[in-house]
């Protein structure tokens, strides 16, 4: 165990914490991916309305979240209400499944992402993409070992300059002309036939919608370096989740009117081309701008939150000691933050961070779940204690089995890709073992 008396300094207000929120949700499924909801539903209503129940399930997990939150203000936020409620194992195997796939292998993705829009804006050519996102990593990396401060306020910047972007789009897609979906030459898309098969097509376009709206519990990883955070983690979330609800389905009002249903379910890139029919190149070179800072903030949030957890775990004696260790001045985990870096950097240059991401898809929602779980057990242990989760335990209940059906939907697409990720976690029980066999002999030192 480590005995380094440098603790976390709180230095994270509401309107900072609420901007994290924010970003840890927004990245670059809002500007790419609504097409896939659009040809699952196949109608505008239906569109919209798989937006707004991923919008509801999106404001019950952060009311979950939030009530966890208050009850338990710990560094690593889910490894920690893992831990207290279920035992050290299932937090290890969270850690573990963040640090070799779920964090780093979405650094090294979004890196990507981020370092092939920000090239093609400045004219750099392919060969240089990688050597790019490497120096993505490592910059924020550094900028995060100097303090939460310095992170936070990159991040404030980067998430007014997403949400700046989103509200540029709405205000095009909305103030332009109707598309004549019939000018489109695309298939035509088909509605479902009947409640069973509408109800259906629902259930498959969540999966997406749901995938977009993740990301909300990032910020409960900070919570020990809140001023407040039993008031103000509670509020961020809500606040938070609220405020990317209204920017979503706001977006996708914008996409169907500037392309309708049928442009919207064919195109592969629904920003470019609603701002493209507005604002002609200008107005795909202004999206290609938000898409890249919207990508660089959130590549931010991960490599900002997610060492705190190794931090956690090494606290614990179940993970490289080093870790546990804050730096003395800037009070951040700069080991921790480095081992990250390096892992991603390694997951960039090889090209397996795909895979990696596919393999664990399920496993993020398997711990969403897992996750929200812990609420029936602190309220078990203490009822009346920062009850915030409305109409527990029904719609923690309801919460729990929406993420069930992701993994079952994640599953039955890929059950080899599932089958690999399951293998990576079952994995990580002997590394588990031996890292406690380890801190046992170092606590007889």
């Amino acid at each position: 165990m480590s005995t380094d008396p440098v603790g976390y300094a709180r230095r994270l207000g509401l309107p900072s914490a609420t901007l994290l929120v924010v970003g840890g949700i927004i990245g670059s499924g809002v500007f790419l991916n609504p097409a896939v909801v659009a040809q699952r539903v196949g109608t505008a209503p239906l569109t919209l309305l798989a937006w707004g129940l991923g919008a509801g399930i999106a404001v019950l997990g952060a009311f979950i979240f939030a009530e966890l939150g208050a009850r338990l203000p710990a560094v690593g936020g889910g490894y920690a209400y893992l831990r207290e409620a279920f035992g050290p194992l299932p937090a290890f195997l969270y850690g573990w499944a963040l640090l070799l796939a779920i964090a780093s292998g979405a650094i090294a993705a979004v890196a990507v992402t981020c370092a092939s829009y920000l090239g093609s804006l400045v004219g750099l050519p392919v060969t240089l993409v990688k050597p790019l996102a490497l120096l993505l990593v490592a910059g924020v990396s550094v900028v995060n070992a100097m303090g939460i401060a310095p992170g936070v306020l990159l991040q404030n910047l980067f998430t007014v300059g997403k949400l700046a972007a989103i509200a540029m789009l709405v205000v095009v897609g909305l103030g332009g002309t109707t598309t004549d979906g019939a000018a489109i030459a695309v298939p035509t898309t088909v509605a479902p036939d009947g409640v069973v098969d509408t109800l259906r097509a629902l259930a498959t376009a969540l999966v997406p919608v749901l995938f977009a709206y993740g990301g909300w519990q990032q910020t409960n990883f900070v919570a020990e370096e809140m001023v407040d955070p039993r008031r103000d983690l509670p509020r961020a979330l809500v606040l938070g989740v609220s405020i990317v609800a209204v920017a979503y389905l706001s977006a996708n009002l914008a996409y169907l009117r500037a392309l309708g249903v049928e442009g919207l379910a064919a195109s592969r890139a629904p920003a470019a081309e609603a701002m493209g029919r507005a604002v002609g190149d200008l107005g795909r070179g202004l999206i290609a701008v938000g898409i890249t800072i919207s990508t660089a903030g959130f590549l931010n949030v991960v490599v900002l939150v997610t060492p705190r957890v190794y931090q956690a775990m090494a606290r614990d004696g179940v993970f490289f000691r080093a870790l546990a260790r804050l730096h003395p001045r800037t009070r951040a985990p700069v080991a921790a933050i480095a081992l990250q870096a390096l892992w991603s950097g390694a997951l960039v240059l090889s090209g397996g961070y795909g895979d990696l991401l596919d393999w664990v898809t399920f496993a993020d929602w398997i711990f969403f779940g897992a996750t929200a779980a812990t609420l029936f057990v602190f309220r078990r242990r203490a009822a009346a204690a920062t009850a915030l989760a409305p109409f527990h335990p029904w719609s923690t209940g309801l919460f729990i089995v929406a993420a069930g059906y992701v993994v079952a939907g994640a599953v039955l697409s890929n059950p080899v890709n599932a089958l690999r990720g399951t293998l990576m976690l079952v994995a990580g029980v002997p590394v588990y073992a031996w890292w406690r066999r380890a801190d046992a002999r170092a606590q007889l030192e």
